[in-house]
């Protein structure tokens, strides 16, 4: 079955926004395909996302998804290995991966002449990708450095482990996507070629593909051929429960970290990405920190100067999310005075109505996003599959922009009011460590 996205996007600021048009169908085997045809550059994105993120991985084997994200450029049976990269950077491309909680994310940006290219590379890890012992250690090892280098030897590096380790104790949230090394080390051969015939299958993926394409019909006959025979995945693709209970009493603990300044970290669950008080949400979080106005950032960083940096970002995930306010001390700055202060933000958007002023300075701010995020092929292959893949409708990438509108300024006070409680959170105080202290 093939479907058209033809909707548009209005713009109030800036009139008529681009329009994204594409088509969409699903291959015998599962694959959902969505193409998007456009001859402004002579570029083309070839992108595959699968439906897998560390939330899918067993307790007891955390980090294979983003151990995957790597393992899956060692080589093929066609391709040798330390070749798969080269196929790319040699037609003047380039190419990137990135894993979440909820998926995993593979792109090719090349030549629009070379479109086929990406097709074979994309097809070729779908259907051929060696997973042996050799590819294994060497990307266990890669992985181990990156997490010395992101998580255990950067100053409020491990910030989110921390507070989502706390503010989630069922689902598997609770870990990051990073994992633990201890279960990569622990597993067996047999245990990543088990993940990797689970999850990286077409009826798990969406084959997103952006730019100037040329025939279509030739793409299409491309797309048939190499991912086509590519046969259905069997095994069971495990989702996890929705067995979180509710954060019913605050959550309070003390992190001790190779810092000089403290932190205080607060997490408040919200809802899944998709429900309808997101968008309230997201836009109360820019009320709060986006841009040097933003009322945290006015109060707590310049004029009170009680922090060198203040952010709120609601983490919209796929079953559940955290609201997050995270707050660096200045010198001298006691960790429960920026926590007033940081609460006293909260209270006031509880208590009154945002100014109409913030109001559409927010929705500006979302419009610049959305035409920043479509602004490249990249973008807009990415967001084409991710729409797809959470929200069930690709379609929304033209429409996307109206649910923020339709939020009201009574809805931003009325997510603070039900979401923003302090029964509803972790805090933490990011401390140094003794012999790191001034």
């Amino acid at each position: 079955m093939m479907m058209v996205g033809t909707t548009c996007l209005l713009s109030t600021t800036y009139g008529q926004m681009t329009q994204i048009e594409f088509e969409e169908y699903t291959l015998d085997n599962g694959l959902h395909v969505i193409l998007h045809h456009d001859e402004s550059a002579p570029v083309a994105v070839v992108s595959v996302m699968y439906h897998v993120g560390s939330k899918n991985e067993d307790p007891a084997r955390t980090g294979f998804a983003h151990f995957f994200e790597h393992l899956l450029f060692e080589g093929t049976e066609n391709i040798e290995r330390g070749e798969f990269d080269k196929y790319v950077e040699k037609a003047g491309g380039s190419l990137n991966a990135n894993t979440s909680f909820d998926r995993t994310y593979y792109f090719e940006l090349l030549p629009a002449n070379q479109l086929e290219l990406g097709l074979w590379l994309e097809s070729e890890r779908m259907l051929h990708a060696v997973v042996d012992e050799v590819g294994i250690e060497t990307q266990r090892s890669v992985v181990k450095e990156e997490k010395r280098q992101r998580v255990d030897n950067q100053p409020y590096g491990t910030v989110m482990q921390e507070t989502f380790s706390r503010a989630f104790s069922e689902h598997p949230y609770k870990w990051m996507p990073i994992g633990s090394m201890e279960h990569l080390n622990a597993a067996s051969e047999e245990d990543y070629k088990t993940f990797y015939e689970t999850f990286y299958v077409p009826n798990n993926a969406v084959l997103s593909i952006a730019g100037n394409l040329g025939d279509m019909n030739k793409v299409k006959s491309w797309v048939e051929m190499y991912f086509g025979p590519i046969p259905k995945g069997t095994n069971d693709i495990p989702v996890p429960a929705l067995n979180e209970p509710e954060l019913t009493q605050e959550i309070r603990d003390t992190v001790y970290d190779a810092i000089q300044l403290p932190a205080v970290i607060q997490g408040y669950r919200i809802p899944e990405q998709t429900h309808p008080d997101y968008y309230a949400l997201d836009m109360l979080a820019s009320v709060l920190s986006r841009g040097e106005s933003s009322r945290m950032y006015k109060r707590i960083v310049d004029e009170e100067q009680l922090a060198l940096a203040v952010f709120n970002f609601a983490f919209g995930l796929e079953h559940y999310g955290l609201s997050i306010n995270y707050g660096i001390a200045n010198m001298g700055t006691a960790p429960d005075s920026l926590e007033a202060a940081m609460d006293e933000e909260v209270k006031k958007l509880q208590m009154n109505l945002i100014t109409e002023k913030e109001y559409q300075k927010v929705l500006n701010q979302k419009e610049s996003q959305f035409v920043s995020q479509n602004a490249s092929m990249a973008g807009i292959a990415e967001n084409l599959a991710t729409y797809h893949t959470f929200y069930g409708d690709a379609g929304l990438i033209n429409e996307i922009l109206e649910k923020y509108r339709a939020v009201s300024r009574e809805d931003i006070r009325r997510v603070a009011k039900e979401y923003l409680n302090t029964n509803q959170r972790v805090v933490l105080y990011y401390l140094p460590k003794p012999n790191e202290a001034q």
